[in-house]
């Protein structure tokens, strides 16, 4: 006998109802306010994070903020969703480029990891003047640098690199020029990332100031409303995320 086949609308509900219970209990809805990680991730771009992967027991009952991500679980290369240090309300999207006893150092934009220069297929730069800091991390005299990057350059770097400390991540993203991140505000502590972004589940084009207002914006609401079949990027649309090795 063959079995009944569900119509569109009875499909679409369980669609809804698996995408309810994934973003309240698998996985984690988040949208990209900045341009620090493009090209890989746009700003206005709609991540489905995943949060099992980082949770030892695999449980999706336990608790995120009760866990401590094991190393083993983070390679070199992956893009992660963490609570950032100096404001643990806000989530940011970076890359993890150093664990734990790693060697990093950039020389002319080319991040060096434990002695050997990196190919970053993944990497852009939008600038064409000379920061030396920036592309030269950690030498030279920074600009905008928190406190908490400067207490990282006095106490963890060693012969011209930085010695990234247990219980940290060092983070860059993929937007080198444009991107604030571990080289101006400091290490990641390892129990501040929430998890990892596996899908692209909807793209808006929409200005920054829009998407980094934490209250309700009513203009970027109406924008939606007017502009949803234009400004949605359908080519992203369910696009996964992938990490690149790094060794």
């Amino acid at each position: 006998m063959t079995p009944p086949t569900r119509g569109p609308i009875a499909e679409w509900t369980l669609t809804l109802v698996l995408l309810l219970f994934g973003t309240t209990t698998l996985c984690q809805a988040f949208v990209v306010p900045t341009g620090s990680m493009e090209d890989t991730i746009l700003v206005g771009d709609h991540l489905l994070v995943d949060r099992l992967a980082w949770a030892p027991s695999k449980s999706a009952c336990a608790s995120i903020s009760a866990h401590v991500l094991p190393y083993e679980d983070i390679h070199r290369g992956d893009i992660i969703v963490f609570r950032y240090p100096l404001d643990i309300k806000k989530d940011y999207v970076k890359r993890a480029m150093g664990l734990p006893g790693d060697r990093i150092h950039l020389e002319n934009n080319t991040v060096w990891l434990n002695g050997h220069p990196l190919t970053e297929p993944y990497a852009i730069h939008k600038t064409k003047y000379i920061d030396f800091y920036r592309d030269n991390f950690p030498a030279g005299d920074p600009i905008a640098l928190r406190p908490e990057a400067a207490l990282m350059l006095a106490t963890n770097v060693k012969s011209g690199e930085l010695v990234v400390p247990p219980g940290y991540i060092f983070a860059l993203g993929d937007n080198r020029d444009e991107s604030d991140d571990s080289r101006y505000w400091g290490l990641v502590p390892r129990a501040n990332i929430v998890g990892k972004p596996i899908m692209i589940y909807w793209s808006f084009d929409a200005p920054i100031e829009a998407l980094s207002d934490p209250n309700i914006n009513l203009t970027h609401l109406f924008d939606i409303a007017m502009h949803f079949g234009t400004k949605t990027r359908w080519n992203r649309m369910f696009r996964p995320i992938h990490s690149y090795p790094v060794n």
